[in-house]
C-alpha cells in the first residue's frame, strides 16, 4: 500500500466544501448565547441600569 492508498478521502459531496476553523464556530456559538441571553434577560438588566 502506498500513501495515497492509506490516505482517508471525505466522500464525493463534501470534497468541495471548504469547512470553517474550529475556533470561528466557537467565537459564533459564544456570541449567539450572549445574543440570546441579552433578549431573553432584557427586562432584568433594564431594571439593573435604572
Amino acid at each position: 500500500m502506498t500513501d495515497e492508498d492509506k490516505k482517508v478521502l471525505r466522500p464525493s459531496k463534501m470534497r468541495g466544501v471548504v469547512f470553517p476553523k474550529a475556533k470561528y464556530g466557537v467565537i459564533a456559538a459564544i456570541i449567539i448565547i450572549v445574543v440570546a441571553n441579552v433578549i431573553y434577560y432584557k427586562d432584568f438588566l433594564i431594571s439593573l441600569i435604572n
